[in-house]
């Protein structure tokens, strides 16, 4: 069982979407084509393009798990001369410990292959006025090392609530509905700014849907009327970081590769590139997604059954 941070006691798949739906004015816009291409594999349409960026829970992993036959798939693309980035919102590992990861489920990403949102949030906090302390909704044992910036734990330091300068928002693992109400009644005591490292609403994890950091932040703009600065998809700053990492590409013959409508096919056609929606592992695992496409009315360019 998962709790929302408002208190919802059932996360699943429904939850997610009406929440992205709700939220919907807060994400970028974009246009989308009137149907999809379906296909298996990204094989079948690996002619299409020249570069794929990658989501990787829901299409190179679930959980601390490679999904069968993704490993190999990646292998088959970079044999075909296609360019690889991955491009995600698990911001609780450094981009070191991230690449680690995958090269322990046997992917070769090398580390100019990895874009995380922790990276695009902690380029943002360099930039700001030396001396600012962040509390940080973070995993345990996160020591921030990769972070310019001076950075305490919302839950092991004591009062770090009402002393901090603004509030980081990394990992939602340890969070609760009590921590939200702290954090929310700090906010309306004194308003500070609020940056979200990770902007998904839930990941898929082998034994159903987490929360994450994205959920926080948007209950806590409901509810207090701030605007929250998001990095990671769907918004601009993760892909104008692909593009840098690509060069000139041109934009047709990028595909944005992901399993959700809300992050990945919406912030990808926002961007400018082709999406592509893997179905059988990520969000939609085991459901229909056409019901999804026509509600919201965010269709990718092409629906894979798999990586």
């Amino acid at each position: 069982m998962f709790e929302s941070p408002a208190g919802e006691a059932t996360i699943d798949v429904e939850w997610a979407f009406a929440r992205y739906e709700a939220v919907r004015h807060r994400l970028p816009p974009a246009d989308f084509p009137r149907a999809s291409l379906v296909v298996r594999t990204l094989s079948e349409i690996a002619d299409r393009y020249d570069a794929f960026v990658l989501d990787a829970f829901g299409v190179l992993n679930v959980g601390e798990t490679a999904i069968p036959g993704a490993v190999e798939r990646m292998a088959e693309l970079r044999e075909r001369g296609k360019r690889l980035l991955v491009l995600t919102n698990a911001a609780s590992y450094t981009r070191a410990a991230a690449v680690a990861k995958y090269r322990a489920m046997g992917f070769d990403f090398a580390p100019e292959e990895v874009i995380s949102s922790r990276e695009l949030a902690a380029l943002h906090l360099a930039a700001l006025t030396p001396g600012k302390v962040w509390g940080a909704a973070a995993a345990a044992g996160d020591s921030f090392a990769d972070i310019a910036a001076g950075i305490v734990d919302l839950i092991a330091v004591p009062g770090a609530f009402e002393t901090a300068d603004g509030f980081l928002l990394l990992s939602s693992a340890r969070w609760t509905p009590a921590l939200n109400a702290h954090l929310a009644a700090a906010l309306t005591q004194r308003p500070r700014p609020v940056l979200v490292a990770n902007p998904d609403l839930v990941a898929p994890r082998e034994s159903g849907l987490s929360v994450e950091p994205g959920a926080i932040a948007h209950d806590l703009a409901d509810r207090l009327g701030i605007t929250p600065s998001y990095f990671g998809k769907p918004f601009a700053n993760a892909f104008l970081e692909a593009r840098k990492r690509l060069g000139d590409l041109p934009l047709q013959r990028i595909a944005m590769v992901g399993d959700t409508l809300h992050t990945d096919v919406l912030g990808g056609r926002s961007a400018g590139m082709g999406t592509i929606l893997v179905t059988s592992h990520g969000l939609f695992a085991g459901r229909d997604v056409t019901s999804y496409v026509e509600r919201s009315g965010i269709c990718p360019d092409v629906i894979a059954l798999t990586t």
